[in-house]
């Protein structure tokens, strides 16, 4: 992605404070678009989904820490700078532990700004490679979570193991799907299988029965 297409929202009260890191992002080839309190600041963030945030600490309607808290609600993996006059500490760790991936102090010198906002995309970018390749994980093995909930509901709902047929007749889904997930269970140590013969004398074709391991 060229930095032509990476949009940032700034968030802050100051109008002055607004255009000039504007100005700084524009020169840097990234797309500004602001907000001037965390409320306006969190709808922006739903509808224009930005590759970056910047946000004041102080301001009306929403404060930044609770602009912070309520955007990581919504995601995980887009940075969050936080620009502020406050030297505490506390302050920053509190950030910190909301969801911000990074803290400064303002004033900041356009070029600390822009060097401070290039490693940030960088580290978004990861997260996000890291949170696709997780999708992508999840779906080549081709596992739904509701699906698997109802498999594990199924077999904690049973005394003892029990086989792929008298699952497949409590959940009412079909022998290969049960399977299946039995299968990813089994390879995640999240099931174990028991061997059942037919008689005492072992003879005939076993039967595999499954239970939930503690």
């Amino acid at each position: 992605m060229t930095a032509t297409h990476r949009l940032i929202l700034i968030i802050d009260d100051e109008e002055d404070i607004r255009f000039t890191i504007s100005e700084i992002c524009s020169l840097a080839g990234w797309e500004p678009i602001t907000a001037a309190n965390g409320s306006d600041g969190l709808l922006l963030y739903v509808r224009k989904k930005p590759d970056l945030v910047l946000v004041d600490h102080h301001m009306p309607r929403m404060d930044g820490l609770t602009t912070v808290k309520k955007m990581r609600e919504l995601d995980k993996v887009t940075p969050i700078l936080v620009l502020t006059v406050d030297e505490r500490q506390k302050l920053a760790d509190a950030y910190l532990d909301a969801g911000a991936t990074d803290f400064a102090l303002k004033p900041i010198k356009a070029p600390d700004l822009i060097s401070r906002i290039k490693v940030n995309l960088r580290i978004g970018d990861l997260q996000k490679e890291m949170a696709r390749k997780r999708r992508e994980s999840s779906v080549d093995k081709g596992i739904n979570n509701a699906t698997l909930k109802i498999i594990v509901n199924s077999l904690q709902n049973k005394d003892g193991a029990v086989s792929i047929e008298e699952i497949c007749q409590r959940v009412n889904l079909a022998y290969p799907t049960v399977h299946r997930y039995l299968q990813y269970l089994v390879e995640n140590g999240r099931a174990g299988v028991e061997i059942c013969y037919g008689s005492v004398s072992k003879r005939g074709r076993p039967k595999n029965k499954y239970y939930l391991v503690d």
